[in-house]
C-alpha cells in the first residue's frame, strides 16, 4: 500500500487467501487492485464475505470445523486451502500442456532433476527376473510365473524372443470369473497381442508419460531388432525399489 502496487498491471491475476474473507488489510489491498483492473480469485470459507464480493471468482474452501480442539487455530481450513491450491496448479499444468521435458528444464540440478533424466536401461527389470513364457504355455503355468515374478503380468514371446502378447493379473482374474479351465487353455488364445513396447534409450520420465497416456502400468523393453531385453513396471518409477519419481 506504499508504492509496491506499481509492480501490478491488468495482465496479472491475484489469488487472495483468507478463510473468513474479512481480513481488513487484505480487503483494503484488493480494493486498490480492482482499481488497477486486476483479476482477483478469492480462496475463502466465507462465500458471502467482503473478499468474495470483491473477487471475480470465488473458490469455496469452507470446512465443517477446525481440527484444533479449541476451534481457533487454522488447521482443517489450511489443509483445504492447500488442496485447492494443488488442484489449481494441476489445472494450469494441463492447460499449458506442461510436459516432463519442461519439468527437467526447470529442475536441472538436484536429485529430482537427475532422476527424471535417467534412461530406461538403468531401471528396467532384466534377465531371469522378466516374467515371460511361450505362446503354447497353459494359463495355469502363466499364473505360476506371474506369482513367482510378482510384477503383475506375463509377457508372451515367440521363437525369436519377440514380444507377441501380454497377460496381466487382471486378465487372469477375469478368466477365473468365467470358470475357464486354466490347465487346458493356452496363453496364445487369451493374451493381448502386440502390446506397447519402448526402447531402452528412452528416458524414464518419457516412459512414465507413455504409461499415463495409454493407462498401463507395464512396458516391455525391446532392442533395435524388436527382441525382448527387459520390462518396466510403474513401481520402478514411482513407488517401489530405489528409483522413484517424487512428482
Amino acid at each position: 500500500m506504499h508504492g509496491d502496487l506499481g509492480i501490478v498491471d491488468p495482465r496479472d491475476v491475484v489469488l487472495a487467501i483468507s478463510y473468513s474473507g474479512e481480513t481488513a488489510e487484505l480487503n483494503l489491498l484488493l480494493n486498490s487492485l480492482k482499481n488497477r483492473n486486476v483479476s482477483i480469485i478469492a480462496m475463502t470459507g466465507g462465500s458471502e464475505s467482503t473478499m468474495a464480493n470483491l473477487a471475480d471468482a470465488v473458490l469455496n474452501v469452507a470446512v465443517p470445523k477446525e481440527a484444533c480442539p479449541l476451534g481457533l487455530a487454522p488447521t482443517a481450513s489450511t489443509t483445504a486451502a492447500l488442496a485447492m491450491g494443488d488442484a489449481l496448479a494441476v489445472v494450469l499444468l494441463k492447460r499449458k500442456k506442461f510436459k516432463e521435458s519442461d519439468f527437467r528444464k526447470n529442475h536441472p540440478g538436484g536429485s529430482l532433476g537427475e532422476r527424471l533424466k535417467v534412461s530406461v536401461s538403468e531401471v528396467m527389470i532384466t534377465g531371469e527376473h522378466i516374467p515371460m513364457t511361450q505362446k503354447d504355455t497353459s494359463l495355469r503355468q502363466a499364473v505360476s510365473i506371474l506369482n513367482a515374478k510378482n510384477i503383475g503380468a506375463v509377457l508372451i514371446i515367440d521363437e525369436q524372443q519377440r514380444v507377441a502378447g501380454i497377460i496381466t493379473d487382471g486378465d487372469i482374474r477375469r478368466m477365473v470369473a468365467k470358470d475357464l479351465d486354466l490347465d487346458t487353455q493356452l496363453v496364445a488364445n487369451h493374451m493381448t497381442p502386440a502390446p506397447k513396447t519402448i526402447s531402452k534409450e528412452l528416458l524414464a520420465a518419457d516412459a512414465l508419460s507413455i504409461m499415463q497416456e495409454y493407462e498401463i502400468t507395464i512396458l516391455p523393453i525391446t532392442d533395435d531388432q524388436g527382441l525382448l531385453i527387459g520390462i518396466l513396471h510403474l513401481h520402478n518409477l514411482i513407488g517401489k525399489g530405489e528409483f522413484r519419481f517424487m512428482v
